[in-house]
């Protein structure tokens, strides 16, 4: 149960890691936006729809791990 426990610890760090390099994108794509490369943005945009997308399986699936880690 020791390694489900430290794989969902380490799933759940690179899901705070999407989460933050996610946020600097978007960041970054406002910038590159209001200076007019709108093809870049929507490339972007395509990106971060991509994370959207998967994001919630993710964190499903670290649910899953942590309930079965706890398991007697």
């Amino acid at each position: 149960m020791k390694e489900l426990r430290t794989a969902a610890a380490v799933l759940e760090r690179l899901s705070h890691n999407q989460d933050a390099l996610r946020a600097a994108v978007e960041e970054l794509a406002k910038w590159v936006g209001d200076r007019g490369a709108s093809t870049v943005v929507e490339n972007v945009n395509g990106a971060l729809t991509t994370l959207d997308d998967n994001i919630d399986t993710v964190r499903q699936g670290i649910a899953e791990l942590v309930a079965a880690s706890v398991k007697p």
